[in-house]
């Protein structure tokens, strides 16, 4: 009978120790940013400090430092994170298919999250779009979305002007997800399926 080494055992419990931790994080950082939309939302976004919302959470100011830079990023999130599954998520459609129906399936699946906590999503949304500052930095999301999605529509179309038709398509797709989410946030409708009907209201009325 062959003996499993030692190492191995060592490596399996580290590993397992290392996604606890994963874990652990996630739901902190989930928590922190569940109590700061809900207090923005509730008092102003510019009225609610950072040491509030950390000893609401039970940690310090530092630690919410460590989860999220700004106060901002409680309610943008983590750009980055999106922009590649995004990107991932573009990628994995069919290279067949027409690039405006894998720019909408691939927004959709984004919009997939916004139904697993409506409540969170919809404070989310409110706080934005009532506080400048969440909209400038809600559009530097936007340009950091379109720079990593248009050189790849720009790939699948292969045309003499492809970069061009790439950057029109990309940044309209943006727009149907502005227009699909704040819709989502005081309408019923899921979020994917009105996703998918704004996308297909702009290709029908060109």
């Amino acid at each position: 009978m062959k003996r499993r080494s030692r190492y191995a055992v060592d490596v399996s419990e580290t590993n397992v120790r290392s996604g606890l931790r994963d874990i652990t994080r996630e739901a902190v950082r989930s928590r922190i940013a569940a109590v700061a939309v809900a207090r923005f939302d509730e008092q102003g976004f510019d009225a609610v400090t950072v040491e509030q919302i950390a000893a609401e959470v039970g940690i310090s100011a530092r630690s919410f430092h460590r989860y999220f830079p700004a106060k901002e990023d409680a309610v943008i999130g983590d750009p980055g994170r999106h922009r590649g599954a995004l990107a991932a998520a573009f990628e994995e459609r069919p290279a067949t298919e027409p690039v405006w129906e894998s720019l909408r399936e691939a927004f959709a699946g984004m919009m997939v999250r916004a139904d697993e906590d409506v409540e969170y999503g919809r404070r989310s949304v409110r706080v934005m779009m009532s506080t400048p500052s969440l909209r400038a930095r809600n559009l530097e999301k936007h340009l950091a979305w379109a720079e990593v999605l248009t050189p790849l529509v720009a790939a699948r179309l292969g045309t003499a002007d492809a970069e061009l038709r790439a950057a029109v398509l990309v940044q309209a797709s943006l727009g149907c997800f502005d227009v699909a989410i704040t819709r989502w946030s005081v309408t019923d409708e899921p979020a994917p399926a009105l996703l998918r009907r704004t996308f297909d209201t702009l290709r029908d009325a060109v």
